[in-house]
């Protein structure tokens, strides 16, 4: 099992899987057993920061005030950018992440960091929650970028009934969901591949997203997967 996920889960999600396969054992158990084999998950390093605040002083309230939670989806959202190096340039990646299930319900990848970018990846939440009806309300909690206090943006979000909140300019832990996030990714994915295209880079995280989806657990929601959480299993 450890092999299988690329030597990056520790003990609690390799717990987790082998109870599902039948398996009565504790934590602990499979910590010293891990130990023994000298099996060890190899940690992240810090995501470098990409914000580009928008000029002028619009800004939304923060609406979270670091209180992250939700207990049900379509309450908070997350939203954030990164990048992605491939040999024809950058690929940028907006995403947008429900806290209550930590599933990623929206995302888009463009050769430009800008708000259409943004635009798309709101869109697709929108689209997979069913609706501007479903979602009308929900907190969007992102950072100062000027992707996400354009004109356009805060156009649609109105529109469609979602409330902006922002954080902190330089604080990282503001909007520290969703930077845990794309920290993942960049761990599990974008230090392991070499990308030679843009086109190669899309596929491979799109999959990547899918599969964090339907088989990434999270000790905040019982050890279980995004996908899971939400049908109720």
């Amino acid at each position: 099992m450890f092999a299988a996920h690329r030597r990056k889960w520790g003990s609690p999600r390799i717990t987790a899987d082998l109870r599902d396969e039948g398996w009565s054992v504790s934590v602990n158990t499979v910590a010293a057993i891990m130990a023994e084999q000298g099996l060890r998950a190899r940690t992240k390093r810090r995501r470098k920061q990409t914000t580009r605040p928008a000029k002028g002083h619009w800004q939304a309230p923060d609406l979270v005030c670091r209180n992250f939670g939700a207990d049900q989806v379509n309450r908070k959202w997350y939203g954030d950018g990164t990048e992605i190096d491939t040999d024809e340039g950058k690929l940028y990646l907006d995403s947008v992440l429900d806290v209550a299930s930590r599933r990623i319900v929206g995302f888009a990848m463009s050769p430009h960091h800008d708000t259409d970018c943004a635009y798309h990846a709101l869109s697709m939440a929108v689209a997979v929650r069913g609706g501007v009806e479903a979602v009308a309300g929900v907190i969007l909690h992102t950072d100062q970028g000027s992707e996400y206090t354009a004109h356009r943006f805060r156009a649609a979000c109105t529109r469609i009934g979602i409330r902006q909140s922002m954080g902190r300019v330089g604080s990282a832990l503001d909007n520290s969901v969703i930077e845990s996030w794309h920290s993942t990714l960049e761990f599990e994915l974008r230090r392991e591949e070499h990308f030679t295209t843009r086109a190669q880079a899309r596929a491979a995280v799109a999959a990547w997203i899918d599969d964090y989806n339907q088989d990434r657990r999270h000790s905040s929601i019982g050890m279980s997967t995004p996908i899971r959480y939400e049908l109720g299993a």
